[in-house]
């Protein structure tokens, strides 16, 4: 892992603090502010066209990380130099962000730590996880980190405790986020009975050892004096600077191959002495005792807290399980191409971590592949058992079939024999039954035929009744109208009579959808047969009329010829003189005419 990457594990815990929604984008102002802060803390010269150029105000809404990343790499992280800034200063701003949003302490001051080793603790964290967002710390590196804060304080770690603790949190087997981390130590779960001054002092001891290095007294090449200087251990060289902020670097010491540790006596009023050979010169330098001497030169003790008196303090990095001395290893490391001490042990332990999870597997697979064989055996020896099983059955089922078969044989014959004594009397009863109906065909036949001649009798009484019905119409001229819109009555019931059973016929298909329909035609069929039944009232009501009319006409033509026999009667005795008659004949000619025009309107 280098700078880059370190660099943005803490930028990224600032981004995701921005984050208000949680939607994965930030707006451009804040950006803009972080962007700022970050050209401050990392000694970036500053670029103020880029920085409003990039983040100008426009209609684009916030941010995503991944928009952030081309402006963040381009104009910030490409322009980081390793050394020319403090670590710690870039980290503390990361760490202001995020904590202020996601870092919840007790309240009531019950906190395992203090703000200031939560934030180291966090650096920590950042260091150790793994290299994956978001970022999490697998439980091997959890049980490292504790056990390495236990071992500053000289108090041993409950691993089942812990694995108990990691077992119980949902997400405790895939690693632990940073905030669950510092839940866990608050909890106070696994440092329970420690102060938390002792607690503070081993996190500031584990913090000097991985992240940064420690403060040592150095002697000079020309004034020979002797200077405190910070010292900072990495594979490919021993730095020194005035101070830990690491503003002033005073020189570099070139670790190779050829270089060398050798402890030295004490001499020149310092003590717990030891020099750094190179091909070129040798570097002598003074620890403030003889524990931190060991820890650079020999890497086998725990590094501690310095006394407050102490007037060198001293936080050197250092690892229990490292046998070689700790400058020698960074030769070492500075020969394979690597960097960092710890972050080899890291990756020493990721390794170690992927080899046993390899081998779990492998162990697991061989387990598996076992257990198949086993039931692969075992299902066998059932399917063999139950073979033998199914022969035996099948030899019974044999000898029962078989014997079934002679029975079903014996049974078949009886039956057909009883079969075959029911078909012949079937066969004589059928011949009874087939003269019987025979007999009743022909009876048949005869009321066929006699009803074929009712038939042809019936139409030709029919034929007859439609002559005389026309014959009747014919002279029957007063009943025209009537007989006109009975045969209209009789037209539109034929026609209903026709849609009827058109409907009637498409309804077998479609009775449900057109019942309402077929209810409203026999409606107007009924009606039409209503209206039927009243123009035939109609007809004999008149014919009754005209009946009377007929008798009236017959009894006034014969009064008509009774008055004419009276008139005659009355005419004739006046016949002498010609005058009389005339006279008479005057008198009743007046009435001929009327007489004869009431005749013809009464015919």
């Amino acid at each position: 892992m280098d700078l880059r990457a370190e660099l943005l594990k803490s930028i990224w815990y600032a981004f995701t603090a921005l984050d208000v929604e949680k939607s994965g984008k930030v707006s451009k102002s804040q950006l803009k502010v972080l962007s700022h802060n970050l050209y401050t803390v990392l000694c970036i010269p500053h670029d103020p066209v880029a920085l409003e150029e990039h983040f100008r105000d426009d209609d684009d809404g916030p941010v995503s990380s991944q928009g952030y990343m081309p402006y963040l790499n381009k104009y910030i992280l490409d322009k980081v130099e390793e050394g020319a800034f403090v670590k710690e200063n870039f980290d503390e701003l990361c760490w202001t962000l995020t904590a202020k949003k996601n870092y919840k302490p007790d309240r009531n001051g019950n906190s395992v730590i203090s703000h200031q080793d939560a934030f180291k603790l966090w650096c920590l964290f950042n260091f150790l996880s793994e290299d994956k967002y978001p970022l999490v710390m697998v439980p091997d590196e959890v049980e490292y980190l504790l056990k390495k804060i236990c071992t500053a304080m000289n108090v041993e770690l409950n691993s089942c405790e812990l694995d108990d603790y990691l077992s119980q949190e949902p997400q405790g087997q895939g690693g632990l986020t940073v905030w669950q981390f510092l839940d866990m130590v608050n909890s106070g779960r696994f440092l329970r009975g420690i102060e938390q001054e002792a607690i503070s002092m081993a996190v500031e001891e584990v913090y000097q050892e991985v992240i940064e290095d420690g403060y040592l007294w150095k002697k000079g090449q020309l004034r020979r004096n002797w200077s405190e200087r910070w010292f900072m251990l990495k594979p490919s060289a021993l730095s020194y600077y005035m101070s830990e902020e690491r503003k002033e670097k005073k020189g570099s010491i070139v670790l190779d191959k050829h270089c060398c540790v050798e402890v030295l006596p004490d001499r020149d009023g310092k003590r717990c002495m030891f020099c750094v050979k190179t091909s070129s010169r040798t570097y002598e330098m003074s620890a403030s005792d003889t524990r931190q001497r060991q820890e650079w030169t020999l890497g086998q003790c725990p590094p501690q807290a310095p006394s407050p008196a102490s007037p060198c303090p001293l936080h050197v990095p250092s690892d229990r399980a490292l046998p070689s001395p700790a400058i020698q290893t960074a030769i070492r490391l500075q020969a394979e191409g690597k960097k960092s001490l710890h972050k080899d042990l890291k990756q020493k332990r990721r390794e170690q971590r992927e080899q046993r999870e390899q081998r779990k597997a492998a162990k697991e697979e061989e387990a598996q592949r076992l257990k198949q064989l086993q039931e692969e055996k075992e299902r066998k020896l059932q399917e063999k058992e139950l073979l033998k099983e199914a022969q035996r059955q099948a030899e019974i089922l044999l000898q029962e079939e078989e014997q079934r078969r002679r029975q079903q044989h014996e049974e078949m014959q009886r039956t057909l024999e009883i079969q075959l004594q029911e078909a012949e009397q079937a066969r004589a009863s059928m011949q009874a039954e087939m003269v019987l109906k025979e007999a009743e065909a022909e009876r048949q036949r005869k009321r066929i035929l006699e009803l074929e001649d009712m038939q042809e009798r019936l139409q030709e009484a029919l034929q007859q009744e439609v002559k005389a019905r026309q014959d009747e119409e014919a002279v029957r001229y007063a009943q025209a109208r009537l007989l006109a819109e009975e045969e209209e009555k009789l037209k539109q019931l034929m026609k209903l009579k026709e849609e009827q059973e058109e409907y009637i016929i498409k309804t077998q298909r479609e009775k449900q959808v057109l019942k309402q329909e077929m209810e409203n035609k026999n409606k107007c069929l009924e009606e039409a047969q209503k209206q039927l039944e009243e123009v035939r009232v109609n007809r004999q009501r008149v014919d009754q009329d005209f009946m009377a009319a007929q008798r009236k006409l017959r009894q006034a033509s014969t009064n008509v010829k009774h008055w004419n026999v009276q008139m005659n009667r009355l005419m004739h005795p006046i016949g002498p003189g010609d005058k009389r008659t005339n006279v008479s004949g005057g008198a009743f000619a007046g009435y001929q005419p009327l007489l004869s025009r009431r005749d013809s309107s009464l015919k």
